[in-house]
């Protein structure tokens, strides 16, 4: 016998809950095959077994939180060979058998038969855990939902699709049959307005909720202001953006430029760059910048690594690669961890200032917002400038006031002035 274990997943990840099992007791496993999704905080990962056998039991229900390290599933290595001979021994027995007695069994052995084959069907299904999980949440049996993809994989926009889609007559009894969808349709809370749906929020979310508040409660947070004169960097985005797509397939946005900003403002403040740990700070002499992503199940922070040896067309390239990966649900756990300083750009949804809560453990994190021309006093002159705020929170226990305004103000700087840029050591 042997044990399918929960992996060590990444360094701030502990737990996670069992989403759904891949392979149910009874079930051939081979060596390297899923069986069973995970849910944790950031991401949903698939879990393998590294044995080849008989999945002989579950140790854990779907909707279990489970540690790292914690035995899940027993695998019985010689299970599949030692389903031969049971296989044969009927067959030994049916042909001393009377013919009657053969019809009476035979009934009784294809039922069973059956109920495996559909069981096996739906498990086999080549899914994303998003459209497993969203299938799960709408009770829809993944082996009804209609393939778009020509590999067969089943996405969240073949399920959202086939939710839209008028519901078939057994789609009562495949939502019967799901365990997940029952246990969420369950909820806790009771409520005696119908004006009111109850909707249990996925573990994502309620890490969300928790770290928020955790944050807010254990750090000292301050949020200081500035605004920034975009004219320069908008004036030379539009002379290099047609050359800079031609010779690196890929945009120059204002994301590069403020990763830039940051990093340089870091290595001019290096606390903001730090973590604390107990009573000791954790002086970080990297640059991996977080970039906040908006998904439709919560905010992720995908990670740009070593974003001071990357080039702006680097820079730009990772992050896209990095936002398409999160709103598909592609983000792995090496894209997630880490991370010394995060930008969050909430002016690409219309906001004009804002206070943004740190992502622990880091101790800073900046705030990017929409773009407004306003009118500007440049020397005796009154001019319409596109002008955008920027927010700096940071944890007070490490950065004091003149560190973090010193911060913005060499972001502010760099930005209006993005020759300087190219000069940073």
């Amino acid at each position: 016998m042997a044990e399918v274990k929960v992996p060590e997943l990444a360094e701030s990840i502990s737990e996670g809950s069992i989403a759904q099992w891949l392979k149910q007791p009874g079930d051939h496993v081979e060596k390297g095959e899923y069986v069973l999704e995970l849910e944790t905080d950031k991401v949903n990962v698939e879990i393998i077994s590294d044995y080849t056998g008989t999945l002989s039991e579950h140790l854990a229900e779907e909707g279990d939180t489970v540690q790292v390290g914690q035995a899940i599933a027993i695998v019985d290595e010689n299970g599949s060979a030692a389903a031969t001979p049971k296989a044969e021994a009927p067959k030994a027995e049916e042909s001393k058998a009377e013919p009657a007695k053969k019809e009476q069994a035979a009934p009784a052995k294809e039922a069973p038969k059956a109920e495996t084959k559909e069981a096996s069907a739906t498990q086999q299904v080549i899914a994303s855990p998003a459209a497993r999980k969203l299938a799960r949440e709408k009770g829809i049996d993944l082996t009804q939902v209609p393939v778009a993809d020509p590999l067969g994989r089943v996405r969240v926009q073949d399920v959202e699709a086939a939710t839209k889609a008028p519901a078939a007559p057994a789609a009562p009894a495949a939502a019967t049959n799901t365990a997940p969808a029952a246990k969420q349709a369950a909820a806790p809370v009771e409520v005696n307005d119908d004006r009111i749906e109850v909707v249990k929020m996925t573990r994502r979310r309620q890490t969300i909720a928790k770290r928020l508040v955790q944050v807010q409660s254990e750090a000292a947070m301050l949020t200081t202001f500035n605004e920034v004169d975009l004219s320069a960097v908008m004036e030379l985005r539009s002379r290099h953006k047609d050359s800079f797509v031609k010779t690196n397939d890929v945009k120059l946005g204002f994301m590069s430029f403020f990763t830039k900003a940051v990093i340089g403002a870091l290595k001019k403040y290096p606390l903001l760059n730090a973590e604390i740990k107990g009573d000791h700070i954790l002086k970080k002499n990297f640059y991996d910048i977080g970039v906040a992503v908006s998904t439709d199940e919560g905010l992720v922070v995908p990670v740009v690594r070593d974003a001071d040896r990357k080039s702006f067309a680097e820079i730009e390239k990772n992050i896209s690669d990095l936002a398409v990966k999160a709103r598909n649900n592609k983000l792995g756990l090496s894209d997630l961890s880490g991370g010394t300083f995060t930008i969050t750009n909430g002016g690409t949804f219309g906001s004009l200032l804002s206070t943004p809560i740190l992502n622990a453990p880091q101790v800073g994190i900046l705030g990017m917002h929409t773009i407004k021309t306003r009118p500007i006093a440049v020397g005796d002159q009154i001019e319409n400038r596109p002008m955008m705020y920027l927010a700096l929170s940071y944890d007070h226990r490490i950065v004091d006031g003149k560190e973090a305004v010193g911060f913005l103000v060499a972001i502010k700087d760099m930005l209006e002035d993005p020759e300087q840029l190219l000069l940073q050591g």
